[in-house]
């Protein structure tokens, strides 16, 4: 079942690369409390991904702040280690936090993995924004196929 608006969150971990090295990021550490946006790309480093949607959160990271949201987090089937190298490729800094989703646990738990074989690529996370507020499910922004317009920063804002 696919994650719906008003929906609770479902519980999951992430890897994170810390200064001591991997550690998890549970689903209550990143969402209580706090109002988050969760987006998702299809990979790391990948054309859209790496020229448009990071850089777009990062552009407007300082507006979506002013807009009341603690946290933005980008996750990814990648491996701790390519979201970190990625995050440093980007010059995230302290701005988004960069998850991963390894085995497209989280993704599968949303009901928004992506069958990406066709590409040699093996089962990934769809392109998609979440609104999270204290754990709950305000916006559930989901792409269509090949499509980057509902997941963006720019729209993202423009529905807080």
């Amino acid at each position: 079942m696919t994650i719906k608006q008003g929906d609770k969150m479902p519980a999951g971990t992430f890897k994170q690369m810390t200064k001591d090295g991997p550690q998890n990021l549970t689903t209550d550490q990143l969402f209580a409390g706090k109002k988050v946006v969760l987006f998702s790309v299809p990979g790391a480093f990948t054309p859209t991904c790496d020229a448009k949607h990071l850089p777009g959160f990062l552009q407007h990271a300082g507006a979506l702040k002013a807009k009341g949201v603690d946290t933005i987090a980008c996750m990814a089937v990648n491996d701790v280690f390519v979201m970190n190298a990625w995050g440093k490729a980007s010059n995230v800094g302290d701005n988004v936090l960069m998850l991963a989703d390894g085995n497209a646990e989280y993704a599968k738990a949303l009901g928004l993995e992506l069958n990406a074989s066709g590409f040699g690529m093996g089962i990934r996370g769809q392109r998609f924004a979440i609104v999270v507020d204290n754990g709950v499910a305000t916006k559930v922004l989901v792409e269509g196929p090949g499509e980057f317009k509902v997941s963006s920063a720019e729209h993202v804002l423009s529905q807080l």
